[in-house]
């Protein structure tokens, strides 16, 4: 349960700095939702990779490059499903603005992720 706990700080954590790169990005820049979108979830990764890492899961005994590539395996996974979901939401409602369906995509990688971080990445060998 701790580590639930944790990782839903983590997420947190990562939702607003997703959050808030998404905004900034679509009022500050000419890229539009999607490409900002693209960038939003890399910090928000690189983010959440760092507090999963140190405080959620602690180090695995793999070295720190394949544990890298382990979480960016299940990350981009998560990010494909999250930005799947984003963008089908935003074509398929035009009304949606993009910080709701980002909150819904969101919501809806998170199990995912927990799962795949928890079993592929940080799981003792």
């Amino acid at each position: 349960m701790r580590k639930l706990i944790r990782f839903a700080i983590a997420g947190g954590i990562g939702f607003l700095v997703d959050a808030g790169v998404l905004s900034a990005l679509l009022h500050l820049t000419p890229l539009g939702p999607f490409l900002a979108r693209i960038a939003a979830i890399a910090a928000a990764m690189a983010v959440t990779w760092v507090f999963n890492r140190r405080f959620t899961f602690d180090r695995s005994s793999r070295s720190l490059a394949v544990e890298g590539f382990r979480y960016g395996s299940v990350g981009v996974t998560a990010a494909l499903v999250n930005y799947g979901l984003y963008s089908a939401l935003l074509l398929s409602l035009p009304a949606l603005q993009p910080l709701a369906a980002m909150v819904i995509a969101s919501i809806a990688s998170m199990v995912f992720s927990f799962f795949g971080y928890s079993r592929f990445v940080f799981r003792a060998e």
